[in-house]
């Protein structure tokens, strides 16, 4: 591996113009296919095997009317302070803006009015409401018909009356805010603190920029033909934009530290490619794994979304391992620290060799007035006092993740909207005035084909439903034409996400079972409250295999890497921790409220079922991440003869800086999305910038170490019998040492005295 890649560095340093036009274009032609690709159609959000999707597919055979995918506003009205919304004034206005929007645009399929369905108009008389069908999806709905509806609603206000809008036919696109550049510019500000150099600072920006257009530019291209929708690309994009600079700034760091030891440009490019792009290809195929074994779930919108962002973890992965070294070419001594530039250009007509040794010499000087940094300081703290150290870290997480106990999950609907959009006016608009429950009603279909008399088995069964308790309103059944199959609409009486509600969806299935006992017809829940219960489910029940496959892979993989078992088995245990200190943080903010001001909580409810199982893929490579880059640089140390002590200080001497670089960069990118319009995408930015920082900080730099220098030795052992048979896949650049002869190793920056261990490394 190390030696490849060592051939591949070396090749893209001196082809770098050719390596550099490749990717110039690549990104071109992306972006043209991106720009020219024709907008993605509805996306089917489809749960098999759980009873709300059964319930979807057999509507969509027996009553294809009844589950048609065009969208849907809900308008609703209410009077002024003191009128009624019956009033002979207020009505005429309501019946006209319902016909405004009904002849405003032609993909209007009907809008009701509410006048003429008693149930339409609250109680009290001051709300009223109408749902406006449409023609078409709402991904599909053209602006102009979205600004009819907005415009009428508009004149109904000026009028006196309030209007709101409710449904999915004014639902926007994703953003992410302005907080998005916010952390780039952290980012930046980071990288030039690390490097002291601007140059250095802008290359893994310029690359991660590069893979992300490359990566996020393909997904917007195959939108349409694969049923992308904009959550797929922002997440793709938030998780490539901080892999990227990660990997970029792990191999630039070691980059500048083989020219610091005396080598030549193109022999550096070559070893950085080598030794640091190892640990890149690992950590990359970890998150990867990671993101891919979200297909275990079995829930197409999720299993798009982790494999649209292992793509572009790959293509992070790549642009690493070839434009840096290329770029690297470009930049010269430009990218090396002030002095050490400094010292290069008093020498600059000696030779690259002349070079080479004063940047060398520049470093040492450097070294001298700084003998014991950061790094190595922390790492002999940690030593002196392990237990402690421990300790603290692990209980200090387990307090944490405390409230992942209470954790509850539901999907969102206009109730976890800001109270700024017209939605979520809606939305209390109707609880108002029909009751919490109104806003989730339950369908229920009943399949009664083969059954003698299904019409009278359906009215036993509303009977049956009536009696439940938190049931306020039950419609009688309607059948299609052909009699077998019946809809019924149950309104609860609590509103969608409380446990009343979830409560009352089990007990109606429990009616179903005891009419398919009694009988052989059917009855199913469906509707978007039950599908949320269904999905929250189907979570649960798929977080368990989902952790035994990917930390199992990663297991394995992280055994080749540290040819240990306890090593590898450390690494999954961290992480645990950071997980479950992450849950407990994301329960505390957007579940209990607390400090929810501070990050744009408006509304408190349950987490995003889909949130814990993408947190858990995403976080676990990541925090493979910076388990491999800091032990791997302990593990090449203790390879060479260091003592386990020796071998921690080493790694953090060399790695500390560079690690909680990476992180802060980790945390900023993730925290700019905070600012996302999409709860899922905020609530997914705060969780993965928390448990990075989590596992960077308490985990990796503290309990890692802690748990090392209780270890000692046996840290790193592994069983003659597997030793034999693991591979060696040579990630801290052994061979390739070997190979480029002792020497060299030493900083004379000559390349491989043995002509033929030249050809091999030079060969591509």
């Amino acid at each position: 591996m190390a030696t490849f890649l060592y051939r591949l560095g070396r090749f893209a340093f001196r082809r770098r113009r050719a390596v550099a036009l490749v990717w110039v274009a690549l990104l071109a032609l992306v972006g043209f296919g991106a720009a020219t690709a024709s907008s993605p159609g509805p996306t089917q959000f489809s749960i098999p095997g759980v009873e709300a999707q059964k319930a979807f597919d057999l509507l969509d055979q027996r009553m294809p009317a009844n589950n048609a995918d065009g969208a849907s506003a809900r308008v609703v009205f209410k009077a002024p302070e003191g009128q009624k919304i019956t009033d002979p004034a207020n009505k005429a206005e309501v019946t006209r803006t319902i016909s405004a929007i009904e002849h405003g645009s032609k993909e209007v399929a009907s809008a009701a009015n509410p006048f003429e369905d008693g149930a339409a108009v609250s109680k009290n008389g001051e709300v009223a409401y109408s749902t406006v069908s449409y023609k078409v999806s709402s991904m599909e709905l053209k602006d102009a018909s979205k600004d009819s509806l907005e415009h009428a609603a508009e004149q109904a206000q000026d009028k006196g009356l309030t209007v709101e809008i409710g449904g999915d036919a004014l639902q926007a696109e994703a953003e992410t805010g302005s907080t998005e550049v916010v952390g780039i510019v952290v980012a930046a500000v980071v990288l030039v603190i690390t490097f002291g150099a601007i140059v250095a600072a802008g290359l893994p920006l310029l690359t991660a920029l590069i893979g992300v257009g490359v990566g996020v530019g393909s997904i917007t291209a195959l939108a349409a033909t694969l049923h992308l929708d904009s959550t797929t690309s922002i997440l793709a994009m938030m998780i490539g934009l901080a892999v990227g600079i990660d990997y970029a700034l792990f191999i630039v760091s070691r980059y500048r530290a083989e020219r610091a030891e005396g080598k030549l440009p193109e022999e550096a490019a070559g070893r950085a490619t080598g030794t640091a792009g190892s640990a890149v290809v690992f950590a990359g195929l970890t998150v990867i794994i990671a993101l891919c074994g979200l297909a275990v779930v079995n829930i197409p919108m999720l299993t798009k979304m982790g494999v649209a962002a292992a793509g572009t973890v790959a293509v992070a992965v790549i642009v690493a391992l070839s434009l840096i070294p290329a770029l690297l070419g470009f930049a010269g001594d430009k990218v090396l620290g002030r002095k050490a530039r400094k010292a290069a250009k008093a020498v600059k007509d000696q030779g690259p060799e002349a070079r080479a040794r004063a940047v060398a010499a520049a470093h040492r000087d450097a070294d001298g007035e700084h003998k014991v940094n950061g790094g190595t300081r922390w790492a002999r703290f940690v030593l002196r006092r392990p237990v402690r150290v421990l300790l603290l870290g692990v209980i200090g997480l387990g307090v944490i993740a405390v409230p992942a106990t209470q954790l509850e999950l539901g999907l969102p609907d206009d109730g976890s909207q800001p109270t700024s959009t017209t939605q979520r006016r809606a939305y209390d608009l109707l609880s108002d005035g029909f009751g919490p429950g109104f806003n989730g009603p339950l369908m229920m279909v009943y399949d009664g084909k083969g059954v003698a008399d299904p019409q009278a088995e359906a009215a036993h069964v509303v009977a049956e439903i009536k009696k439940l308790p938190d049931v306020k309103v039950v419609s009688a059944a309607a059948f299609n034409p052909a009699g077998d199959t019946a809809t019924i609409t149950v309104v609860p009486g609590s509103k969608p996400s409380s446990h009343a509600t979830e409560t009352l969806v089990h007990s109606i299935r429990d009616v179903g079972k005891d009419v398919k006992a009694a009988n052989d017809g059917e009855v199913l829940v469906t509707g978007q409250t039950a599908m949320n219960i269904d999905v929250s489910q189907k979570m649960n029940d798929a977080l368990l295999p989902y952790l035994v496959l990917v930390v199992g892979l990663a297991f394995l993989l992280l055994m080749l890497v540290f040819r240990s078992i306890l090593v590898p088995l450390k690494a999954a245990l961290g992480f645990l921790l950071s997980v479950v200190a992450a849950l407990g943080s994301v329960v505390a903010v957007y579940q209990w409220g607390w400090l929810g001001s501070l990050f744009g909580v408006e509304q408190t409810g349950p987490i995003m079922s889909m949130m814990p199982i993408f947190m858990v893929g995403v976080v676990f490579g990541l925090a493979m991440d910076y388990e491999v880059f800091l032990v791997t640089r302990m593990r090449e140390a203790h390879v060479h003869g260091e003592s386990p002590a020796q071998a921690i200080e080493t790694g953090f001497r060399h790695g500390a800086r560079v690690v909680s670089a990476a992180a802060v960069i980790m945390i900023a990118v993730f925290a700019g999305f905070i600012g996302s319009s999409e709860q899922m995408v905020k609530m997914i930015g705060f969780s993965l910038a928390i448990a990075v920082a989590f596992d960077a900080f308490v985990v990796r730099m503290t309990i890692v170490p802690a748990v090392l220098a209780l270890l000692g030795r046996r840290a790193w052992w592994l069983p003659t019998w597997l030793d034999r048979i693991l591979p060696n896949v040579d990630v801290e650049g052994e061979k390739l040492h070997k190979a480029l002869g002792e020497s060299d190793s030493s900083g004379s920056g000559e390349g491989p005295q043995d002509p033929d261990a030249e050809r091999e490394l030079t060969r591509v």
